[in-house]
């Protein structure tokens, strides 16, 4: 693939000037006036099932000085974002950032308690919500103290505050300027899905936010005015923004293993969509629809996907229900730096060998302006690193990242923030991504998988995206996942498998032979020996992709008595 591009001018987060993200909205309003930035498959309050980049704008703006003048908002301060994927969506998101509040948005799939944490800990200072939002405050007060004012998306059931259709309807209204802030000037608060610990808040700054933009704009092969299939808020947030026009999927975006692929299909067709964000979980569906004269995904041109490592399998179905001349790209990241990286399906064909062989996933080049190293892995806070503690080319480390999109950050928790940054060679602040890889002679990255989720055993370090892909390449192999049991520097690893279906005792133990004999002519795995069968494994919220290796761990410490480890019996 080519590299990836970045203007000479591109965005810096530095504090010099003055930008506020709302206005890469009014940019392209400006451009493409009449044009649908969003369309919806349910209608909002006033009945709309689209919006124009104008009424967009508008109806943004409108809101701002509801927020500001109305509800006595000052600039800087939080309000909690509850509301569901749709026309209000997009307008009170850019309304808060036109009036310089910042939306803090949490996974309502994470689970009730975790979900009521981290609204206490973001400390808004109102909320933005469908009524179920406003239900759940007043049947939990004590996770919502602070709040001084509201908006209900929807019906209001005797608390205060306006509706937001009732604000909209007041078009005569005067409109304000956007707020003045800073790139550096903090514009949300984003929970990390918690998939390898409890979910963390991270600061986004206005330049971070444009300067996703740009990365996005200028290296995944958007066109300006095409349409765009939204099946993940957080990364459609900016779809208006890039000038394209962003339909709604009919799903619950929470849940894609769930989504039901032929309603999707049938809104890329009907609609013309261009692109579309689909993760692992969600285009393995869309790519296992029967394939007739006419691909799956035929007139999408570009494909996106992200949120867990996509198998070479799946990328290579994928590519198959697409037209030859379409690209589908994945790129690394995290929810505190998103995009670092872009690799495409080509790239990960020509790959294929050595991922399959357990040297990880090839994930591509870091984006211009974004710099990648792998240096000693450790557990322990870091300070400093030097270019002493960079690791050669091919040997596996801890990746750090630093960028203009990359979060400094985790809000109200400095011990956190400290632990996830260390100073770099020349003084700056670089982001310990938590993740493990190495950097091939072109200067690609090979994820290796989580650094808390390594099995470090007496006979050394086993890393999961390795060892886990060389049991994938077994036909009957679903999912695997690699877990250590007992103390670290002594563990057990063990590899949990889930079958394409359940298998009883006979055929199970013979599908263990054959997982043996490829444990054995790997160096990378010849010291698994360990084998359990389980099904459904426990999966993000986010994105029903990335495997809780944590939970499995336990489940697999149940399973395995300390006498019972080793080879099965039947050898």
């Amino acid at each position: 693939m080519p590299p990836p591009t970045l203007s000479s001018d591109a965005p810096s987060t530095d504090s010099g000037g003055l930008y506020n993200i709302f206005s890469v909205l009014s940019s392209a309003a400006a451009e493409r006036p009449e044009a649908a930035a969003v369309k919806s498959p349910r209608p909002d309050r006033l009945g709309r099932r689209q919006l124009s980049f104008k009424e967009l704008e508008r109806d943004s703006l409108i809101l701002a000085a509801a927020l500001r003048e109305d509800l006595s908002l000052e600039a800087g301060e939080r309000v909690l974002l509850m509301v569901e994927a749709g026309l209000d969506f997009y307008v009170t998101v850019f309304g808060l950032f036109a009036a310089g509040l910042q939306p803090v948005m949490v996974d309502p799939g994470m689970g009730l308690k975790r979900m009521l944490a981290c609204l206490k800990e973001g400390k808004p200072s109102a909320l933005a919500g469908i009524t179920r939002a406003h239900l759940l405050s007043l049947l939990f007060p004590g996770y919502f103290k602070g709040l001084k004012a509201r908006v209900t998306v929807g019906r209001r059931l005797g608390w205060s505050g306006p509706a937001l259709s009732g604000i909209l309807e007041n078009r005569g209204r005067t409109l304000p300027a956007p707020a003045a802030t800073r790139p550096s000037d903090p514009a949300a608060l984003l929970f990390t899905s918690g998939a390898t610990g409890p979910p963390k808040g991270v600061v986004y700054t206005h330049g971070m936010f444009r300067a996703q933009v740009e990365a996005i704009r200028q290296n995944f092969g958007h066109v300006s005015g095409t349409k765009e299939l939204v099946t993940f808020p957080l990364f459609g947030l900016f779809t208006p923004a890039l000038g394209l026009s962003a339909v709604i999927a009919d799903m619950d975006p929470s849940r894609p293993g769930k989504a039901d692929p032929d309603k999707i299909l049938q809104s890329v067709r009907e609609e013309g969509v261009k692109s579309l964000f689909a993760s692992p979980t969600l285009l393995s569906r869309l790519s296992a629809r029967a394939p007739g004269k006419v691909p799956a995904l035929s007139g999408v041109r570009v494909v996106i996907s992200a949120g867990a490592p996509a198998q070479p399998a799946l990328i290579a179905r994928a590519r198959s229900a697409m037209d030859p001349e379409a690209k589908l790209y994945t790129p690394y990241g995290a929810t505190e730096a998103m995009p670092l990286t872009i690799v495409d399906a080509e790239e990960i064909a020509r790959a294929r060998g050595m991922t399959e062989q357990g040297f990880g996933m090839c994930v591509g080049s870091p984006l211009p302006g974004c710099q990648l190293k792998v240096i000693g892995i450790t557990d322990d806070p870091m300070e400093s690193f030097g270019e002493k503690d960079v690791l050669p080319q091919g040997e596996v480390g801890e990746l750090v990242a630093r960028g203009p999109m990359v979060a400094e950050n985790y809000f109200d928790r400095p011990r956190e923030s400290a632990l996830s940054m260390v100073k770099g060679p020349d003084g700056g602040p670089w982001r310990r991504m938590g993740d493990v890889g190495w950097r091939d002679v072109r200067g690609f990255l090979w994820f290796c998988g989580r650094k808390s989720q390594r099995v470090v055993t007496e006979n050394g370090t086993l890393f999961t995206v390795p060892c886990e892909s060389v049991f994938l390449n077994h036909p009957q192999t679903k999912r695997a996942a690699l877990v250590g049991v007992g103390e670290k520097g002594r563990m057990i690893p063990v590899m949990i498998i889930e079958p394409e279906k359940k298998l009883g005792k006979s055929k199970w133990n013979a599908l263990v032979a054959e997982l043996l004999a490829l444990a054995r002519a790997n160096p990378r795995t010849r010291t698994i020996t360990n084998f359990l069968q389980k099904h459904g494994f426990p999966l993000d919220i986010r994105h029903n992709a990335k495997i809780s290796r944590e939970k499995l761990s336990v489940w697999a410490k149940r399973e395995l008595s300390a006498d019972s480890l080793g080879v099965p019996d039947f050898f």
